[in-house]
């Protein structure tokens, strides 16, 4: 089991939202969004500041899928981000679903990946922490 500080992802091409929580508390908040865009070097160097600031225990990311459960072209996007965050850090990084959570905070202004991984990092808590990993995954 997973003890700590957890950073929660939500990953896309344009933007990567991103969450901080603790197992503590079992609780996860907004925590910035990664401008994807910008180049894989500026993505991965935001990600290596956020787990120097942080110094997480373990990841989250948020699996899309379509709403019957089948992948969908994200879903190995989402996969690839996974497993290159355990190649550059050697921590655990979990998945989880994530259908709808863009939709529960989507407010209108097209800025809210980071509200989506606090949500999928929530669920990843409140569902007791499940130990799925990337590798456990099989895409069809």
């Amino acid at each position: 089991m997973v003890e700590g500080t957890v950073l929660g992802f939500d990953f896309g091409e344009k933007r990567i939202g991103v969450a901080v929580g603790s197992t503590l508390t079992g609780s996860a908040r907004p925590l910035c969004i990664i401008q994807a865009a910008a180049g894989k070097d500026a993505k991965w160097q935001a990600v290596a500041d956020l787990v120097a600031q942080w110094e997480p225990s373990a990841f989250v990311v948020g699996l899309p899928t379509q709403r019957d459960g089948s992948s969908e072209p994200a879903t190995r996007m989402a996969l690839n981000f996974a497993k290159r965050l355990y190649g550059r850090t050697k921590l655990p990084v979990y998945m989880t679903d994530e259908r709808f959570s863009s939709v529960v905070v989507d407010d209108g202004t097209g800025a809210f990946d980071d509200k989506s991984a606090a949500v999928i990092l929530q669920q990843w808590f409140d569902e007791g922490s499940p130990e799925r990993q990337p590798q456990d995954i099989e895409i069809p």
